[in-house]
């Protein structure tokens, strides 16, 4: 009985001296203004909280633009200001000659379409089969292309036009010279459009990316910039969307990849500022274009594109000269793109669309509807994951690709 007594005592003061030393520690961490480790506790910020203030006094920039924060560049490449730490980059071209060295190369539109081209095709299949034209046909010719995603407004306009032809006896009374009246038709709507990347004539040039989260802007950024450096040009890539935790790191990788120089801003900068640093870096190295990336925002929210709107104003001060303002749209969200698209020409006047994930959707009349409706030019198309893989927009081959 002695025995056991002796045994809680002893195992009462063990816990006594426990407690004793976890209050110690903890008062300690009280004194500290912090707990040690294994007791500390991240506090997790409000819901709705506002962004942390941020220094201002950017030169040129507009009110509350903060200074970037690094410059990154290959080697030789001198720092946008003289306090921004330097990171070499991979030797410009590097990756790129390995994957040369591979055989990679750019993809055919009619090569990566199967999806678009199977159902489009499978579509005109029943109307091939029928013996004359009659409003039938014509109902089938319009599911056809809805079911493209060419969308009701477009399909609508181009049934009307071949109704018209079919009535003056332009086209003859068969299905398959209907399907080859309409392949003209649609060829028609690119007519005259300017597909190509305009370069300033004086100054730096800078192609500003915009769209929404999710849809490829930094990737498409990174291709961009590994097709330059392919052509030979110097590029600096500015990091522009410093509200999204991993579009730096993306960037960056890119960057090493392709031999490009890349002007980071600390976690949630202003865009602006980072994207001045990166035109008066770029000036000041002599290179011949700057990549600007910026925040995935909603075409919805008036602040945010009053917002981009400024970006563009501080990009386009002199060196630096905005020749394009890139649009990129996911092709796999179709009709919905033409929503932002509209939102986003009326905000920073856009120049042009790149249209991601083509290969990946049966939605390729959204390429018709974006011509038909906004007027604007299809620049550049995402055919797959790879460096090669975004390639200029033809529309002769795009065409093909549908109706072959």
């Amino acid at each position: 009985m002695t025995v056991v007594l002796v045994v809680v005592i002893v195992l009462l003061l063990v816990l006594l001296s426990a407690g004793t030393v976890v209050t110690v520690r903890r008062r300690q961490a009280d004194a500290d203004g912090a707990a040690p480790a294994g007791l500390r506790r991240r506090r997790a910020p409000e819901a709705g909280a506002e962004p942390p203030s941020r220094p201002t006094g950017v030169a040129g920039a507009e009110p509350g633009a903060p200074p970037a924060g690094e410059v990154v560049g290959p080697p030789g490449s001198e720092a946008a200001r003289p306090e921004a730490p330097v990171r070499e980059a991979a030797e410009p071209g590097a990756a790129l000659a390995e994957e040369a060295a591979a055989g990679a190369g750019p993809p055919r539109l009619r090569d990566r379409l199967g999806r678009a081209r199977d159902l489009f095709g499978s579509s005109l299949a029943g109307l091939r089969s029928r013996g004359r034209v009659d409003e039938a046909a014509f109902e089938d010719l319009e599911e056809a292309l809805l079911l493209a995603d060419v969308g009701l407004p477009t399909a609508g306009r181009l049934l009307d036009a071949l109704r018209e032809q079919v009535r003056a006896g332009q086209v003859e009374d068969s299905p398959d010279a209907m399907v080859a009246a309409l392949r003209a038709d649609i060829a028609g709507l690119f007519d005259g459009e300017d597909r190509s990347l305009g370069r300033a004539a004086e100054g730096t040039t800078v192609w500003l990316f915009v769209g929404v989260n999710g849809v490829g802007k930094t990737t498409t950024i990174g291709k961009l910039a590994a097709a330059e450096a392919r052509a030979g040009r110097r590029v600096v890539l500015a990091a522009g969307d410093t509200f999204r935790a991993a579009a730096g790191e993306q960037l960056e990788l890119w960057a090493e990849r392709s031999g490009a120089g890349i002007v980071r801003g600390a976690e949630g900068a202003d865009p602006s500022s980072v994207i001045f640093d990166a035109v008066q870096h770029a000036a000041a190295r002599g290179a011949d274009l700057v990549l600007a990336d910026t925040a995935g925002r909603l075409h919805t929210k008036v602040n945010l594109m009053d917002e981009l709107a400024k970006v563009r104003r501080i990009a386009d001060r002199p060196p630096g000269h905005v020749s394009e303002v890139l649009l990129v749209l996911d092709a796999t969200t179709g009709q919905n793109g033409l929503v932002q698209a509209r939102q986003f020409a009326e905000a920073v006047d856009v120049t042009g669309v790149v249209l991601t994930k083509l290969d990946g959707t049966a939605k390729g009349g959204i390429v018709l509807a974006i011509r038909a409706e906004l007027g604007l030019p299809i620049k550049l198309v995402g055919l797959g994951e790879g460096a090669a893989d975004l390639v200029a927009f033809d529309p002769e081959d795009f065409v093909s690709a549908l109706f072959e």
